[in-house]
């Protein structure tokens, strides 16, 4: 059996199409104790897209970079998981790879990527 079938991975209609170097905005939902609250991680995807015509396999990941008091922090979120609130982009950005783990050795401007237009 295909784990396609026994896992529903459709991500939330909140969830809008980007790619890598974009900006996006995740907001997820973090439970502390018996209480429930969203927490938003802004930073550039370094690994990981989506469009709406695509179904993304049910273990397809996303990874989110941002700095943060000058140290490099990163994280993996999945793209189907209800936890998941919603995801918007803020900047578009232009790279020319799959994957743009040479962001982290960049600081500064060298850092920057441009904007697509």
């Amino acid at each position: 059996m295909e784990a396609r079938t026994l896992v529903d991975a459709s991500p939330r209609d909140t969830i809008v199409d980007f790619q890598t170097g974009d900006t996006v905005r995740v907001n997820v939902m973090i439970r502390e104790g018996d209480r429930q609250r969203i927490q938003a991680f802004e930073g550039v995807v370094l690994k990981g897209r989506y469009r709406k015509g695509d179904k993304p396999a049910p273990g397809a990941t996303f990874t989110v970079r941002r700095v943060s008091y000058g140290i490099g922090v990163e994280r993996i979120f999945l793209l189907c998981s209800p936890l998941l609130d919603s995801l918007e982009v803020t900047r578009k950005g232009k790279v020319r790879r799959a994957r743009a783990y040479y962001l982290r050795g960049l600081t500064g401007r060298r850092a920057r990527i441009k904007e697509r237009r």
